[in-house]
């Protein structure tokens, strides 16, 4: 009897243990759930702040006494005239032979008798280059249509087409190296003998 009673008093305390045991054990997991995680990064932060980027320097391209664009040998597309001040446009017979270059078109029409040309562009350096031909069939010989430029602050004094293509139907290029610091490129034209005329515009990223 005495035996009994022993062995039931062992399996009670063996059971309370037990359970104490898991108690412990499941209290440790709910306290582990509760302790806040370390090392993790904090939310990120959105604000509306721009992050500034390189401005990309452009290339114009101007087709001056044209309505419509242009599209040279190379693939290149030309805007239509546009941004001058003053002046007329006149487009010539497309027949007309322009020796000296491989894009005749370029030199078959004109923009003549304006005061000045501008366009936007970003600040930097450039080259302009300047088209022109003599295919004014008033216009016999050199010192009858001379007039200058002032190309970006660039003076080009007493131009004259005919003298500088050495001819009537010539395609001369006048190359100008630009800087721009206030966002505009500006040509303004000076009349001496007859009306300043211009053929295209290009304006390229110095190399």
């Amino acid at each position: 009897m005495h035996k009994a009673i022993s062995c039931i008093r062992c399996v009670f305390w063996a059971a309370l243990l037990v359970c104490f045991t898991l108690t412990g054990c499941s209290n440790q997991r709910t306290n582990a759930q509760n302790i806040p995680p370390t090392n993790v990064a904090p939310p990120m932060t959105v604000t509306n702040e721009l992050v500034a980027t390189p401005q990309t320097n452009t290339v114009v391209r101007i087709k001056a006494g044209l309505s419509s664009s242009f599209t040279d040998s190379n693939g290149n597309t030309w805007l239509p005239d546009q941004g001058f001040e003053g002046g007329e446009t006149i487009d010539r017979d497309p027949s007309t032979s322009i020796a000296g270059t491989k894009d005749p078109g370029l030199f078959l029409s004109e923009h003549y008798g304006m005061t000045a040309f501008s366009c936007k562009i970003p600040n930097g350096k450039y080259v302009a280059k300047l088209y022109f031909a003599e295919t004014f069939d008033g216009i016999s010989g050199p010192g009858q249509r001379v007039f200058s430029l002032n190309v970006q602050g660039h003076e080009l004094k007493d131009f004259d087409v005919w003298a500088k293509a050495s001819g009537p139907n010539q395609a001369y290029v006048e190359t100008v190296p630009v800087e721009i610091n206030d966002g505009t490129f500006r040509i303004v034209f000076t009349s001496n003998a007859e009306n300043p005329e211009i053929n295209a515009i290009e304006i390229t990223p110095q190399p």
